[in-house]
C-alpha cells in the first residue's frame, strides 16, 4: 500500500471530527458561507445542510443590504442639508429683515424644529441673550458644533428645548458681540455631523454678511 496522497490525511481527520461531533456545523453556521452546497438529490439531511447554507448567505446579504441602505441614507441627508443651506442663503438675500428670516423662515427651509440667533451683550434685537463668554465656551473654538441636547438647551432654544434631542451651534463671525445660530432637530439626519459642518459654517458667514457684521 502506498503513502496517502497529500490532503487525504487532513480530509480523513476532518471527516472523523465531523462524525464525532455531528452538531458542530449547526453550532457554527457562519462556516456555511464558505462551503459548497450539496445537491438535494442526496437526501433530506444533506438538503437540510444546503438550506442552512442558503439561509446563512441570505442573512449575510440582508445585513450588507441594510448597511448599504444606512450609508446611502446618510449621504442623501448630507446632500439634502447642503441644498437646504443654499435655499436658506437665497431666503436671506430676498429678505428685508434677516432676523425675521432666520427665526421665521429658516426652520422650515432647513427641516429643523427651531432656529434661534443667540448673542452676548449688548446683543442684537430679537436675539436670545447669552451671558458673557458663553459663545466661546459653547463652541470650544469650532465654527460648527453638533451635539446631543445638553443641560443648556433651554438657554439656547427656550420653550422649544423639550421638542428634540439634537442641535447644532453655528458661529456668526464678524465684528460686534459674539453671536451664534442654534438649530434644533428631532431627526439627527437633519443635522448631519459627518458632512454638514462645511455647509453650516457657510450659512454662518452668510448670516454675518446679512447682518452687516
Amino acid at each position: 500500500m502506498g503513502l496517502p496522497e497529500p490532503g487525504e490525511t487532513d480530509a480523513a481527520s476532518v471527516e472523523a471530527f465531523l462524525r464525532a461531533h455531528p452538531r458542530w456545523l449547526a453550532e457554527h453556521p457562519e462556516l456555511y458561507r464558505v462551503l459548497t452546497p450539496p445537491q438535494r438529490v442526496h437526501g433530506e439531511q444533506l438538503a437540510d445542510h444546503m438550506a442552512a447554507m442558503v439561509h446563512a448567505e441570505r442573512t449575510h446579504a440582508a445585513a450588507m443590504s441594510e448597511r448599504a441602505d444606512f450609508v446611502l441614507a446618510a449621504g442623501r441627508a448630507a446632500a439634502g442639508l447642503t441644498a437646504r443651506v443654499q435655499e436658506a442663503v437665497l431666503a436671506l438675500l430676498r429678505s428685508t429683515d434677516p432676523l425675521d428670516c432666520i427665526m421665521g423662515e429658516m426652520p422650515g427651509i432647513l427641516a429643523v424644529d427651531a432656529a434661534h440667533l443667540c448673542g452676548e451683550p449688548p446683543g442684537l434685537p430679537a436675539a436670545r441673550p447669552l451671558p458673557a463668554g458663553a459663545v466661546a465656551r459653547l463652541l470650544e473654538g469650532r465654527q460648527v458644533l453638533f451635539r446631543d441636547i445638553a443641560t443648556d438647551a433651554r438657554l439656547l432654544h427656550a420653550e422649544a428645548a423639550g421638542l428634540a434631542g439634537h442641535d447644532a451651534l453655528v458661529l456668526i463671525p464678524g465684528e460686534g458681540p459674539p453671536t451664534l445660530l442654534a438649530l434644533l432637530a428631532r431627526d439627527p439626519r437633519a443635522l448631519d455631523p459627518a458632512q454638514g459642518a462645511g455647509a453650516l459654517a457657510f450659512l454662518g458667514r452668510a448670516i454675518a454678511a446679512a447682518l452687516g457684521r
